[in-house]
């Protein structure tokens, strides 16, 4: 999965969960990075591929099941 992949599950998912919408910051990032806010909780992510361990490592920092998608 990569970035692109990983926000558009994210808003799937928000919006199928009555969740606020996703955002990104591109600013709060050096080259490739960025952050994710779901609410008031967020976690940095990167462009290109993302392993799994940082699939579940983002989705708990965002407070998501590590199911969720």
């Amino acid at each position: 999965m990569n970035r692109d992949q990983f926000l558009r599950a994210l808003r799937t998912y928000c919006k199928a969960n009555d969740l606020d919408a996703p955002r990104y910051d591109a600013a709060h990032g050096k080259g490739g990075h960025g952050r994710i806010y779901v609410g008031q909780k967020f976690t940095t992510i990167r462009s290109g591929e993302i392993g799994k361990g940082l699939h579940k490592a983002m989705l708990d920092q965002l407070g998501l099941p590590k199911d969720a998608f």
